[in-house]
């Protein structure tokens, strides 16, 4: 029987690759539903090429367009709206998988609603995890949910270890220390003098990896490995000092998990998100990407380097944040989303960005998480933290 997908964030980079990966296997997939926040026009494009059941929009004026066009075009998907219509495609009974592909905060409910339904979860989103942390592994328990990870890195990560592993201690495998590398970005050799003058369309110019805006410019300021660094703390069960960031410019060995025989696996390839998506998807088994075959003889060279905290204190923080636990990586997150787009609105400066962060975080008291409402409040308050401290600098 064919896999039934439901893409929440299909306009995106990680969503159009997924339908890029399903159209090449009409055999083993069909789309479900689909959902956009801003980008209505293309997601009406998706549903004309996939013809899901469901497509998922913002408001009830977006879904009344998109309907009518749709009905024009002799389309039958039906166009829904809101969150709480998200959160229902994402639990259906009449969706097998579900990738979880929107970023920020706004994926943490559906992505919820999928755990809790007990789907196959393909998480694109590292802030549902990096917010939620134990309430979101809990519930993928709880609903006997498959949970996938769709991060370059992380997926690295789970094929480098036992097939068994599961969210079992690192410890328990043998596993001495995970090693997520990056990129460095954009900016890693360039002058630290010169970073407070980056303008927004140098910051999401990535070298390596075609992403959105948010995450190209995580990405420069290396705030995107610390969230990852948080995501592969809950994912795989690692104490902070077991996870260890290395710089590789070239992006073609994903990540490394080291064994306490001294051994290194590694996970090599084009960086592509197709690779990890099509593992994914197709896991425990494998399915053609469209990814090109690495070419060993044209990298190279692999090279390696440990981050500098000066040119990127945003991982530090994020290590920081992991250590204080509780909600501290939820108000970090919240304050990123917040400081990242003042600055791509330029309404504040690339350097200013961690300190912002920095800002929010000695103001907004961290706390253990008591439930979903009260991560959510926390969230809240260091989104008016953030904008207060931008209104005032």
């Amino acid at each position: 029987m064919k896999q039934r997908i439901t893409i929440l964030g299909a306009t995106g980079s990680i969503g159009m690759s997924t339908l890029d990966v399903i159209a090449r296997h009409p055999e083993q997939y069909e789309v479900f539903a689909l959902s956009a926040h801003s980008r209505v026009a293309e997601l009406g494009d998706l549903c004309l090429q996939f013809a899901p059941a469901f497509a998922v929009v913002d408001t009830a004026q977006q879904a009344q367009d998109l309907q009518a066009r749709l009905r024009a075009a002799d389309c039958r998907t039906e166009v829904l709206y809101g969150a709480p219509q998200l959160e229902a495609v994402a639990a259906s009974s009449q969706t097998d998988c579900v990738m979880a592909a929107i970023v920020g905060a706004a994926g943490l409910a559906p992505a919820l609603a999928a755990a809790r339904a007990g789907k196959k979860i393909l998480l694109a989103n590292k802030e549902a995890l990096v917010m939620s942390g134990r309430i979101f592994i809990d519930a993928v328990a709880a609903g006997g949910a498959t949970l996938l990870p769709i991060d370059s890195e992380h997926n690295a990560i789970f094929q480098c270890l036992p097939g068994d592993f599961a969210h079992s201690a690192p410890a328990r495998a043998g596993v001495a220390k995970i090693l997520l590398t990056a990129s460095g970005g954009p900016f890693r050799t360039r002058a630290l003098e010169s970073l407070a003058a980056v303008t927004p369309e140098e910051a999401v110019a990535h070298p390596n990896w075609v992403m959105g805006r948010k995450i190209s410019v995580d990405s420069a300021t290396m705030m995107n490995k610390g969230l990852e660094v948080i995501e592969a703390h809950w994912l795989f069960a690692a104490p902070p000092e077991q996870i260890e960031v290395v710089i590789h410019p070239q992006s073609v060995i994903h990540s490394m998990v080291s064994y306490v025989d001294g051994s290194v696996l590694a996970q090599m390839g084009n960086p592509d998100m197709r690779t990890p998506i099509a593992h994914a998807l197709a896991w425990p088994h494998r399915i053609v990407s469209g990814v090109a075959p690495l070419d060993l003889a044209a990298v190279a060279r692999l090279d390696f380097e440990a981050p500098d905290f000066t040119r990127f204190p945003c991982l530090k923080l994020a290590y920081e944040a992991l250590h204080a636990g509780g909600t501290a990586a939820a108000i970090l997150n919240a304050a990123n989303e917040v400081a990242v787009e003042a600055f791509l609105a330029r309404r504040i400066g690339f350097r200013q960005i961690d300190a912002v962060l920095q800002a929010v975080l000695a103001q907004v008291a961290h706390a253990p998480v008591a439930d979903l409402d009260h991560l959510l409040q926390q969230d809240a308050a260091a989104r008016r933290a953030a904008a207060a401290y931008i209104a005032a600098h």
